[in-house]
């Protein structure tokens, strides 16, 4: 399904904006534009989308902006400082000095002010980065959902206009069978007439082949259970695209065995029409996880 999210959340000195965009895909594919300082956590990127999202061709772009750029990132040493501050002040007594230790003092120490160590930089930039992208990510999935309503309202609408027209053929089965009676009499006479030819067994089969394929009743009762289950899997909380993708299978095999053994031209044409409303989904279906 398509999706846009974006998210851009700042803390200590670092600002990441997240942009993740998502369309159609039968499997999930995920392409990465990130700083190169982060070309090292693709993977971990992609496994974040895939904690969220199981189909789609997804495009994240990351950007990361430091308020010091080109800067060494700097932090202070509390303890350092503290114990300094307490030196000078006792040298301050020791010696008499009147003047009092002042923050100058204590700068003339360079491990005060220390270089943040890289893999600590790294862990709180990479900290940030993942929060951000999975904002940007619940957003798409947000968005997602709403298209996803939207489809469900389609699916229903389709399946009950299904629903109503096997109620149609079933009406047009029963209607044609005193024709078809009349016709299968018409057939067996002709069988009787030269007794040189009848032949007891064919005469039988022929009587059950024929009523076996005016009776539609079963498949038209599976197709409606396989429509139940649809609409069920449609509004259900997990991810229904595999159970549906079947169903749809199984729903034009029976139309396929309706318009077969109904050999009429009616029926026929409404087959053709739910045939035609089952392609619509299906394609509608490559959306869904």
């Amino acid at each position: 399904m398509t999706g846009y999210g974006r998210a851009e959340l700042s803390k200590q000195g670092l600002t990441v904006s997240a942009e993740v965009r998502s369309v159609n895909s039968r499997y999930l594919e995920v392409t990465t534009r990130l700083p190169r300082t982060l070309s090292h956590r693709e993977k971990d990127v992609k496994e974040i989308v895939r904690s969220f999202l199981s189909r789609g061709s997804l495009n994240v772009i990351v950007k990361v902006e430091r308020e010091l750029n080109g800067a060494t990132q700097l932090r202070l040493n509390t303890s350092a400082a503290k114990s300094y501050y307490k030196l000078l002040n006792e040298l301050r007594k020791a010696v008499r000095i009147r003047e009092q230790v002042k923050l100058e003092h204590l700068l003339n120490f360079s491990e005060i002010l220390e270089p943040i160590d890289v893999e600590e930089a790294d862990t709180k930039e990479w900290a940030l980065v993942d929060e951000t992208i999975r904002v940007a990510l619940q957003q798409l999935n947000t968005m997602r959902a709403n298209e996803g309503k939207e489809l469900a309202k389609d699916f229903e609408k389709r399946v009950r206009w299904i629903d109503e027209t096997l109620n149609e053929i079933e009406k047009l089965a029963l209607n044609r069978l005193p024709a078809e009676r009349k016709r299968l009499q018409e057939r067996i006479a002709q069988l009787v007439e030269d007794k040189s030819i009848i032949d007891q067994n064919r005469l039988e089969l022929e009587i059950a082949l024929l009523a076996d394929k005016l009776d539609i009743t079963e498949e038209c009762v599976r197709y409606r259970t396989h429509n139940k289950f649809f609409l069920e899997a449609v509004q259900a909380e997990e991810s229904p695209g595999r159970k549906l993708n079947f169903l749809i299978q199984e729903m034009n095999r029976e139309a396929n065995t309706i318009g077969s053994k109904s050999n009429d031209a009616a029926i026929a044409h409404l087959v053709v029409k739910i045939k035609e409303e089952l392609e619509r989904i299906r394609e509608q279906l490559q959306n869904i996880e």
